[in-house]
């Protein structure tokens, strides 16, 4: 679709902005260069499959068309031309944030207090930002501590952690940079007459009791688990509360309630007495780094949101 056939997506399902990362507009920087996708990718040790989807994304992030293509050549487009000495402007800022995070970090042995949810350490994109941190900033040094469902947000509002890895929605006063996007599944008893089926419709599911999350989390993350309201309109039923995924499954196992969690739990938490099953249409889960907004300019914390931007963020969910 071209500018003149109606606007690019450039919001998440839940209306949020959808920014475009560091790590695209550098892409974009190189191949505004070359003009060729096979030259950029083979400089940048890329394939080209994967260069022309981040510039896709990118393009899609910012609403225009950056490129001109045709069968045999590129070219920079109208917007493309006029937004490369913003694009160069923004890449050089984080070129100096970077810097100077380093400059201020460097001898000093910093600490970044870490928090972890669930199994966000077990992700890949985790590791990855934690790899960047100390490749940009190699004078930090991490402490990683795991947080439960309840204090995840307090943890980052107090300081008691500079940033997290976890799940939106979150509490009033604190950012976040999406890094990855996976489908939620439901966690039902092994007995339940529905657990043999591979999916099943969110509506099937209404009537029965959903573990709920402790009162100290923010409400729309505990609405968001339990998929409360429901499309059809029908009363969620809550159930007994769980403060982390391992009492979560344990209740699930015993009968007392299903779950909505993460598909990546069928290979991170297998348990006898729960089965995992599909749910067609549920919107998806996305990981992210958190930070307080009033902690973000803290050398620590600038250093690893700069971090999560090397590593990008979230490819958007289809529409």
């Amino acid at each position: 679709m071209d500018a003149a056939q109606g606007p690019l997506r450039t919001s998440r399902p839940d209306g949020t902005p959808a920014g475009p990362s560091i790590h695209q507009l550098r892409l974009f920087l190189a191949l505004s260069a070359e003009l060729h996708f096979g030259r950029t990718a083979a400089r940048l040790f890329i394939t080209q499959s994967a260069l022309s989807r981040q510039i896709r994304d990118l393009e899609r992030r910012l609403g225009v068309r950056l490129l001109e293509r045709t069968n045999r050549a590129v070219a920079l487009s109208a917007a493309g031309r006029a937004l490369l000495p913003e694009i160069r402007a923004a890449v050089d800022a984080a070129d100096r944030l970077r810097l100077a995070a380093q400059a201020q970090l460097r001898h000093a042995g910093a600490e970044l207090i870490v928090g972890m949810t669930g199994a966000q350490a077990s992700q890949p994109h985790t590791a990855a930002v934690l790899r960047a941190l100390r490749r940009h900033c190699p004078g930090i040094t991490t402490k990683i501590t795991a947080l439960d469902f309840a204090h995840q947000g307090t943890a980052l509002i107090e300081g008691s952690v500079d940033v997290a890895f976890l799940r939106p929605p979150t509490a009033d006063g604190i950012e976040v940079h999406l890094l990855a996007a996976e489908p939620r599944v439901a966690c039902l008893p092994a007995r339940d007459p529905l657990a043999t089926r591979p999916a099943v419709p969110l509506d099937l599911l209404a009537g029965r009791p959903v573990v709920a999350t402790p009162p100290q989390a923010p409400r729309a993350w505990r609405r968001f688990w339990a998929v409360d309201p429901r499309p059809d309109g029908s009363p969620v039923r809550y159930g007994p509360v769980a403060s982390d995924i391992e009492t979560l499954l344990h209740a699930v196992a015993e009968g007392e309630g299903v779950a909505f969690l993460p598909a990546s739990v069928r290979e991170l938490y297998p348990r006898a007495g729960v089965r995992f099953v599909d749910v067609p249409g549920l919107p998806p889960t996305h990981s992210a780094l958190a930070w307080s907004a009033r902690h973000r300019d803290r050398p620590t914390v600038a250093a690893a949101r700069l971090a999560a931007t090397f590593v990008g963020p979230a490819d958007p969910p289809p529409p």
